[in-house]
């Protein structure tokens, strides 16, 4: 395990806004394309990891580079023996885990990489032949706001942008929607109009009482606008 003296508190409020029954939709909707070796790339403090662990049918090795962060991974791990942690980027790593996953997840992290294309090549490296490139990243560049900039957000990506982003890393596409198109609304209003610059106690609302209706409405009809993007992907 390596140190990495990288810091990084925009996951501080990333965390108090998680919701699981967001995240476990989430889970639910990319499930059938993991298979049992996985990457999660940027776990921070391991919310999105105990789903993936509660699950049982997964090994995990979850990257994440910031010493702040890190610790609580780091015991998350200390709890379970399907989880490996390590403290770093994917660059850091990728010559020690060659074409070692079923897939590699980048939940709500791409859009935190400055060099998007860059980053994905060296997902290809790590994944098994015919293995899982699942990206859930923010959506529509015109919700780009506070919050946004506070949490060290490069983009919010179009469609179009993701695709090519992914399409130029050398993935084809089998799956790219939109996702959560209830949750456009309360985000413009509260990061874009009010500029809000922490996570409002309504997050708990919303998860409790709209996300078991949407999760069952969009896994019958795919939105056609929506507050993020789901993609799943397999190299060329």
């Amino acid at each position: 395990m390596s140190e990495s003296g990288f810091q990084y508190y925009g996951k501080d409020l990333e965390a108090l806004s998680f919701a699981p029954r967001y995240h476990q939709w989430i889970l639910d909707t990319i499930a059938p394309n993991l298979g049992s070796e996985i990457a999660e790339i940027g776990a921070g403090t391991g919310n999105f990891t105990r789903l993936l662990l509660t699950d049982g049918s997964y090994q995990v090795t979850a990257f994440e580079p910031s010493a702040n962060m890190f610790p609580a991974l780091d015991s998350l791990r200390q709890e379970s023996s399907t989880l490996k942690s390590e403290n770093g980027f994917l660059s850091d790593y990728a010559e020690s885990f060659p074409n070692a996953f079923d897939a590699v997840l980048y939940i709500n992290v791409l859009e935190h990489i400055e060099h998007d294309v860059n980053e994905l090549k060296l997902a290809g490296r790590v994944l098994k032949p015919g293995g899982r490139l699942v990206v859930f990243v923010p959506a529509l560049p015109w919700l780009y706001g506070r919050l946004d900039e506070l949490v060290g957000h490069y983009r919010r990506y179009t469609r179009d942008s993701l695709r090519g982003v992914v399409e130029s890393a050398g993935f084809r596409i089998h799956r790219l929607h939109y996702f959560d198109i209830a949750g456009i609304l309360p985000w413009f209003v509260v990061f874009r109009l009010l500029r809000m610059e922490t996570i409002p106690s309504s997050v708990g609302l919303y998860d409790r009482f709209v996300v078991p209706l949407m999760s069952r409405m969009e896994a019958m009809v795919p939105p056609p606008v929506g507050k993020n993007l789901l993609m799943v992907a397999t190299l060329v």
